[in-house]
């Protein structure tokens, strides 16, 4: 048994270890930052069959994906049951319809009085029995949802819902609620790294187990749902109860767990908000170590903006591409250098990315780099590193660029406000001539760059190290588990990262001052 006397299951959704990106890195970290600690990864996936892109450390002693769409949970790994599987009969499904009824209410007719928690109870008592999606694949479930749906009071009733409908919202719920059928270890914490699905077995253990629950909130789960069902291709009757169901899911994880930890205070705002307790939440900012993001050395000779990230919507890159182009029109020499992995079901978005950069007429100066393994070289081949996400937690490429000393103009979500500070400019989301006003800004004036550059790594040093994340987390796991732990000094003389670079690294090979064609202000 580890040292300290615990076990972790980290709980993710669509990440770790599967997944590049900024959570899988913060999970990769928070493992590794814990030798002594025993992980568990539990991982809900998509068919399954996704590859392992991390090489797991050997604290982790084991790794299991759970597909949300692949075939039905199997009885193994519903439960011990031997009416796993079994379908329902007589008075046992009389129960379930009742209980399902009730639990549809509670997501679409708040003013029902039916308990939400209650009935996910409920169906994760059968899940684990391996019942759950047979029940749900019946023809009595499908006529609960419309009458309820179609009931005068509600709005859905107005949009006048179909068995079509009720089948494909059918089908969504019961892959959503397939990790009800997941167990975890008894003797853990079960730390979910997300709101939403991930929060399913957690919730289960903890009800019938009494498995102390740990949320940690990068983006705002619930937030991103909206925004997501805002293009799909879904009816309103369909979009109401499965966002119905995030909204209740994501109030039950916040009433429910025992401890949240967001990375920054905007996150804490939202979660005050949902239902959580005050007391139970508390703020762990991600880190990074500021050896491993050294200053960059010296710019690019040519003007660039560098970006580093996932090719996904939510990173909204159409902007970036528009303020590219807007800042290239005055600067012809200008190249915007796009770092990071198109994810599988990406690749038109990608292709969407190409045609507006050829619309735009800017296709000779933009290239998508892929993913790199150094990711400080991304930073480094930055006059200025650009963030122009719609969502965000509390991004790791902006605090890696920053300690890499680079100036930053990134869009005011989530907790960029917070790891910015007054270190770089910060411009509303989806507005590229805002922010194609604050790039020609910070390439007018290579002295400034220089000094918010040098002023983004001390303000890392000071609030945003490794060390300190991880420590914090160290702790949180102690008092869950009942074992207080005592906080580890730091590693380093951070005073010895602190000196400023010498002259040659400030400037770089750029000019301090490079002329705008026309020059003119485009503020």
């Amino acid at each position: 048994m580890p040292s300290c006397g615990r076990h972790v299951t980290m709980l993710t959704e669509g990440t770790y270890p599967h997944v590049h990106g900024g959570v899988s890195t913060w999970c990769d970290q928070l493992v590794r930052g814990m030798p002594e600690v025993d992980f568990q990864i539990l991982a809900l996936t998509g068919n399954g069959r996704e590859p392992v892109t991390w090489e797991l450390p050997p604290n982790i002693s084991r790794h299991t994906a759970f597909p949300l769409w692949g075939p039905a949970p199997e009885r193994g790994r519903a439960g011990r049951s031997g009416r796993a599987g079994r379908a329902l009969r007589g008075r046992e499904r009389r129960r379930f319809t009742d209980t399902y009824e009730r639990f549809l209410l509670s997501i679409l007719d708040p003013d029902a009085g039916c308990d939400f928690g209650e009935g996910l109870y409920a169906l994760a008592e059968l899940a684990r029995r391996g019942g759950l999606t047979a029940a749900l694949r019946s023809e009595r479930v499908l006529r609960s949802l419309m009458w309820i749906w179609s009931m005068p009071h509600l709005p859905t009733a107005a949009a006048r819902p179909t068995i079509h409908d009720a089948l494909t919202a059918t089908d969504l719920l019961e892959h959503a609620l397939r990790p009800l059928a997941a167990r975890i270890p008894d003797d853990t914490v079960a730390h979910a790294v997300s709101s939403g699905l991930a929060t399913l077995p957690a919730l289960a253990a903890q009800h019938f187990e009494g498995v102390p629950f740990l949320l940690t909130e990068h983006g705002i789960y619930l937030r991103e749902r909206y925004l997501g069902y805002r293009t799909e291709a879904q009816r309103w009757p369909v979009k109401a109860l499965m966002l119905g169901f995030y909204r209740e899911l994501n109030t039950l994880g916040y009433r429910k767990a025992d401890l949240i930890t967001p990375c920054n205070q905007y996150n804490r705002r939202w979660e005050e908000r949902g239902g959580a307790p005050t007391a139970r939440i508390r703020t762990v900012y991600n880190g990074v170590d500021p050896h491993a993001f050294p200053y960059a050395g010296p710019e690019p000779e040519v003007p660039t903006l560098s970006w580093c990230g996932r090719v996904d919507p939510i990173k909204d890159l159409e902007t970036l591409i528009r303020a590219y182009a807007v800042v290239r029109a005055e600067l012809p020499e200008l190249r915007l250098r796009l770092f990071g992995p198109v994810p599988a079901g990406n690749e038109d978005y990608r292709t969407r990315l190409e045609k507006l950069a050829a619309e735009l007429g800017v296709t000779d100066g933009l290239t998508f780099e892929g993913r790199v393994t150094d990711v400080a070289r991304a930073y480094a081949a930055g006059s200025v590193v650009m963030l122009s996400s719609i969502s965000e937690g509390f991004p790791f490429s902006l605090i890696e660029a920053m300690s890499c000393g680079r100036a930053t103009v990134s869009t005011d979500v989530g907790g960029v406000r917070e790891a910015v500070g007054d270190t770089g400019l910060v411009v509303p989301p989806r507005e590229p001539a805002v922010m194609a006003a604050a790039v020609a800004e910070l390439l007018r004036d290579g002295e400034r760059r220089a000094e918010l550059g040098r002023r983004a790594r001390q303000r890392v040093v000071d609030r945003f190290t490794l060390h300190r994340s991880v420590d914090g987390f160290r702790r949180i796991y102690g008092e869950l588990a009942g074992r207080p732990v005592e906080t580890l000094a730091e590693p380093e003389d951070w005073t010895v990262l602190l000196t400023d670079p010498p002259p040659e690294l400030r400037l770089g090979g750029t000019p301090s001052r490079p002329e705008l064609v026309g020059g003119g202000s485009l503020s």
